[in-house]
């Protein structure tokens, strides 16, 4: 669970003066819900959204809470980087399927990075993840501060007088929610103060034009056999093509799903991460569906390693890979005979040893924050893709931006390249402490030199791992929109050019940098 910058927050409650205590009570206090209570109608009014916000998914229209009156709201304040974030989204969608217009989510979109306050990112996220409720880009964090919200992600509920019922933070509260959603609305009911019109909003990703490729989160290049493997992640699919862009192989058939067998019968649900063993096995880090999965280039197949597509908290060290459930595995590295996987629900490593069918927790303790030292006792800021070289597993730390690797020897270290912290970001070259990256998901090696995407930043960058020295290759927003990962092979990087549903290939011997024609 993220949290905020405390300083922010006390700046924001000196600032409301005498409204400190009830808002700071009634507005955080945990939700409750007992089946001997008579009513759960809040005591205190809502702050209403301030009029000059962005908002999306309302065609065009501004909302207030007078709006919404007669409907049960529920605020869901997030940040689109956040993992914790991502895996409420399931439990929003089921709330509102059982509901339907007797409940109304907004998203509040309270930015932790300073990219994720743009509305145009924020839009390509809300459509990434299908996300069709109202939401609004709460850019100065006004809403935050009026309802004083201190973690990303944290739900509060208000009754359909506009009142506050309570709040929760972080993830697992879908029964708490879901019951008081239902005292709620049968309250309301039974005294003539529901209303269950529809708003009639349409999402405003729902008319877009599909595009060959949809959100790809990663690419990997292999020159020994001229292809690239991409990750078409909002597809649901991998695709396999040549260097030129002619796409040979289709994996999946495109629903999001968790099936084994022929690649036309395989389903994915928003695959990431890959890695190919140089033999026959191509590994794939199953995001959505929580699961490692292996395809067989020979016979054609897919299987499933670990995972049961449902996210699970590993609480353990070690465990019987098959039937094992996972937390949003974003990537994959194969390394001898294991796979190492960038566990970024749980801000671990793990690894899967592959003869003997067992997933085994290789660094980090599961707290959220940038520690180094030994590699079992450090902690990590979700990780979000890997690259092995010598015995050092490099990996983009994500929430913290900066670049680490774990040893693999027996007892090995954890050490950080570049990156001070989990509030500490921006877009600066340089040496060492100097450096900011702004929220990376890729990383590769080549010839000694890591390269990764930097992906709030819109660039590509070099680093000397040994004097921590960073420059950027190339990027920007005109050329690329939040690569998700990248792969280095001779003079040619293949870029995951995500928001532009796009593979980017960078020339670094002419410096060039174009957009892959792929095509079946």
């Amino acid at each position: 669970m993220q949290r905020f910058a405390r300083n922010s927050l006390i700046l924001g409650a000196i600032a409301l003066g005498t409204m400190v205590l009830a808002w700071s009570y009634l507005g955080n206090a945990p939700l409750i819900v007992q089946a001997s209570m008579q009513s759960l109608r809040g005591k205190v009014a809502g702050a209403d959204f301030p009029t000059e916000l962005d908002w999306i998914n309302t065609n065009g229209k501004t909302l207030s809470l007078t709006d919404l009156r007669g409907r049960v709201v529920l605020l869901d304040f997030w940040t689109y980087g956040c993992i914790n974030c991502m895996h409420i989204i399931p439990d929003l969608k089921r709330l509102e399927q059982e509901f339907g217009d007797a409940l109304v989510v907004i998203g509040v979109h309270s930015a932790k990075f300073k990219t994720e306050g743009n509305t145009r990112r924020i839009r390509s996220i809300v459509h990434r993840y299908e996300r069709e409720h109202p939401v609004v880009n709460d850019r100065a964090m006004q809403i935050w501060n009026s309802y004083f919200v201190r973690a990303w992600p944290t739900l509060v509920l208000l009754d359909p007088a506009g009142n506050i019922v309570g709040s929760v933070s972080g993830e697992g509260n879908y029964e708490v929610l879901r019951e008081a959603i239902q005292k709620l609305v049968s309250e309301f009911d039974d005294s003539n103060e529901l209303n269950t019109t529809s708003l009639g909003f349409t999402a405003d990703w729902a008319n877009s034009p599909d595009t060959l490729l949809s959100f790809p989160g990663k690419v990997l290049a292999d020159q020994e056999n001229q292809r690239l493997f991409i990750s078409d992640t909002n597809h649901h699919r991998i695709l396999i093509s040549n260097f030129d862009g002619e796409i040979l192989e289709t994996i999946g058939n495109g629903a999001a799903g968790l099936a084994d067998g022929s690649y036309t019968n395989a389903q994915f649900k928003q695959p990431q991460g890959l890695s190919f063993d140089g033999k026959k096995y191509l590994y794939v880090a199953d995001t959505e569906n929580h699961a490692l999965r292996r395809v067989n280039l020979d016979t054609r197949s897919v299987e499933t390693l670990a995972g049961t597509g449902r996210q699970k908290y590993l609480s353990g060290d070690e465990y019987k890979a098959s039937g094992s459930g996972m937390n949003s595995p974003w990537d994959v590295k194969v390394g001898g005979n294991s796979v190492y996987i960038a566990m970024a629900g749980q801000h671990q490593l793990w690894r899967y040893d592959i003869a003997n069918d067992r997933l085994i927790r290789f660094a980090g303790t599961g707290r959220e924050a940038l520690l180094d030292g030994n590699r079992l006792n450090g902690a990590l800021n979700q990780p979000s893709g890997l690259a092995l070289h010598g015995t050092r597993l490099y990996f983009a730390d994500a929430e913290a931006s900066a670049i680490r690797y774990a040893e693999i020897t027996d007892n090995g270290r954890m050490e950080t390249v570049v990156g001070t912290g989990l509030f500490d970001f921006g877009d600066r070259d340089g040496q060492g402490r100097q450096v900011l990256l702004q929220h990376p998901l890729g990383v590769d090696v080549a010839g000694g030199t890591l390269y990764i995407s930097d992906t709030y930043n819109d660039k590509i960058k070099r680093i000397d791992p040994e004097t921590a020295t960073v420059t950027t290759v190339t990027g920007g927003a005109e050329l690329l929109n939040e690569p998700g990962g990248l792969s280095v092979v001779g003079e040619r990087i293949y870029i995951a050019d995500t928001n532009n549903h796009a593979i980017k290939v960078y020339n670094l011997k002419s410096k060039t940098l174009e957009t892959l024609n792929l095509r079946f």
